[in-house]
């Protein structure tokens, strides 16, 4: 089955969506909150750990990644989960304008991650490939849209490849953003350094009262950013209207 044979069948949901404590794929697979609040604090050695929030992040406990300057007329608020191919659509279609309309000031990007595929689907890729974000966040805001890009770009066909899981992968798609491999970024990767933010990033969008992923809003309005059948992103032009709508 090809990808975009696969992402049409699951198009009767359009989205992954997180009712109460229950999140349920199109698959039909069903879990409770994600493995941030069905399992052992200790399993993940996160609760050892200080919840050290990376440089360059914002909000409460540093759980949400900005992009922009401060003085941007608007904020455009972005909640994703790394496995979530709805999520993977919208950035490949519009990610680059994201940061391009970011760069021109005409809004800030306000990045909000979900990591309950993990419980959902079974693995650790939603996890482990925010905490390869936060270290390439650390690094930089340039070279964490740049690895977000490269996640999102390189996400595996079917969502229950725990593909993200691996160390080696998110290692690999790293050597494709120059400058990203540095010891820092090396370090947080291979020894889950931001693992214990991770936690709480994941806590915060259970708190959020959003309900699934991909989520994009221009200062708290929805924006309608994929196609009627969920395969395809708006243009980049079509969002460009709608921001300029939204914002009017």
């Amino acid at each position: 089955m090809n990808a975009r044979t696969a992402v049409t069948r699951r198009a009767k949901t359009r989205r992954y969506a997180l009712t109460g404590l229950a999140a349920a794929t199109a698959l039909g697979l069903a879990a409770g909150a994600g493995w941030y609040l069905g399992a052992p604090a200790g399993r993940s050695g996160a609760a050892e750990r200080p919840a050290t929030a990376p440089a360059h992040t914002s909000g409460e406990g540093g759980t949400v990644i900005p992009y922009g300057t401060a003085d941007a007329g608007h904020t455009l608020s972005v909640w994703l989960d790394p496995r979530c191919p709805y999520c993977a659509v919208v950035e490949k279609g519009l990610g680059r304008t994201f940061g391009e309309l970011a760069d021109r000031k005409v809004f800030r990007i306000e990045y909000h991650f979900a990591t309950f595929l993990d419980g959902a689907l079974g693995g650790k890729g939603s996890k482990r490939a925010l905490n390869a974000l936060g270290a390439a966040a650390d690094e930089s805001p340039g070279k964490f849209m740049a690895y977000a890009e490269a996640l999102f770009t390189h996400q595996p066909d079917d969502e229950k490849d725990d593909k993200f899981g691996s160390t080696a992968t998110l290692l690999d798609l790293a050597d494709r953003i120059d400058g990203l491999r540095t010891p820092a970024f090396n370090k947080a990767v291979k020894e889950l350094t931001y693992m214990p933010w991770v936690e709480k990033v994941s806590s915060a969008f259970y708190t959020s009262g959003e309900k699934g992923t991909p989520v994009v809003k221009l200062d708290g309005r929805p924006l309608n950013v994929l196609s009627g059948d969920g395969t395809s992103s708006v243009t980049p032009a079509e969002f460009t209207e709608l921001v300029g709508r939204a914002a009017s």
